[in-house]
């Protein structure tokens, strides 16, 4: 009996969207387009090659609901199999060194997809790992957010590509992404952060250098002025500690009404949820009818199974 080897090629990892190109990026959001139009039996160009005896591997270091759901649906409509564990399932909650949790699972399944605390797990992950590594999240980026974020945008309002997306709030990973992908694919992404709280310079600077329109600005009512989408994200994420400060620093950056209404009259509004009602946003406006966000949480669903089908070398 022979163990498993090593696949030739180098594996398809998922980390950020600045590692892709712009075709690329495009493919896959065309892709999560296809499966969501075909339901949950994806399109037969979509599945990957010996889809059956495929296993997703999906480790959360911390608690989840839409990332933990979609990704073990869509690996099932794909028609694979799926193992969920948390830290405390793993030695790497006890030590041991990612590179040889790594080298393990590569050998056991065919794909991983982690929920981490430390974006450095999956980069050092994926320098040892001969299977694809999917970021679920980490604190510096959320890539699986945006694909699904920029097909909600796309069904709503069209084509993406010369669009102005406007960001009110923390600078945080899921504004990272949108950086990555604004500049990726040739959008407008207007910023409204208290300086305090501003993207990481490494990620602006990236994005100046690759040549994205990215405008950085403190007044939340410019950023949004004439925008065809507002975005927003919770001020307290798990793990941060600082929750009364941020909140007063984040408190002129709430999406209500009156902000609501700086943006084109049929401009949309997007969470990527859990979102907290009467903080970063009123339950006028996302319970109103701009707001997509059930249809961006269902996309979710498609995006992963875009993501994956990617991984698993389709396209």
């Amino acid at each position: 009996m022979q163990l498993k080897s090593s696949p030739a090629a180098k594996p398809r990892h998922f980390i950020d969207l600045s590692d892709l190109d712009a075709a690329t990026l495009r493919r896959i959001v065309d892709m999560a387009h296809a499966m969501k139009a075909a339901g949950k039996r994806p399109p037969p160009d979509l599945i990957p090659k010996d889809i059956a005896d495929q296993v997703l591997i999906m480790i959360f270091e911390k608690p989840s609901t839409r990332t933990r759901v979609s990704f073990d649906v869509a690996m099932r409509q794909l028609g694979g199999q799926t193992i969920v564990l948390n830290d405390k399932d793993t030695q790497l909650g006890r030590g041991e060194p990612v590179s040889d949790t790594a080298k393990v699972l590569s050998r056991y399944g065919d794909a991983m997809m982690l929920r981490v605390n430390a974006h450095a797990t999956l980069t050092e992950l994926a320098a040892h790992a001969t299977i694809p590594v999917i970021n679920g999240l980490s604190e510096l980026s959320h890539p699986c957010q945006i694909v699904a974020d920029l097909m909600t945008f796309e069904e709503a309002r069209g084509p993406i590509k010369g669009a102005v997306v406007a960001w009110a709030g923390d600078g945080n990973n899921v504004a990272a992404s949108w950086i990555h992908a604004a500049t990726r694919l040739n959008f407008t992404l207007r910023l409204a952060c208290p300086p305090q709280l501003n993207p990481e310079r490494a990620v602006l600077d990236w994005a100046k250098n690759a040549g994205g329109r990215i405008e950085l600005t403190d007044d939340a009512d410019a950023a949004i002025s004439g925008a065809d989408c507002v975005v927003t994200d919770t001020w307290v994420s798990m793990g941060q500690e600082d929750a009364s400060k941020r909140k007063q620093l984040l408190g002129p950056y709430a999406v209500d009404d009156r902000l609501m209404a700086k943006a084109k009259k049929d401009a949309i509004f997007m969470h990527c949820l859990p979102a907290y009602r009467g903080h970063e946003v009123s339950a006028s406006v996302i319970d109103g009818p701009q707001s997509v966000v059930w249809d961006e949480a269902e996309n979710r669903l498609h995006a992963q199974k875009a993501i994956l089908a990617w991984c698993l070398g389709v396209g």
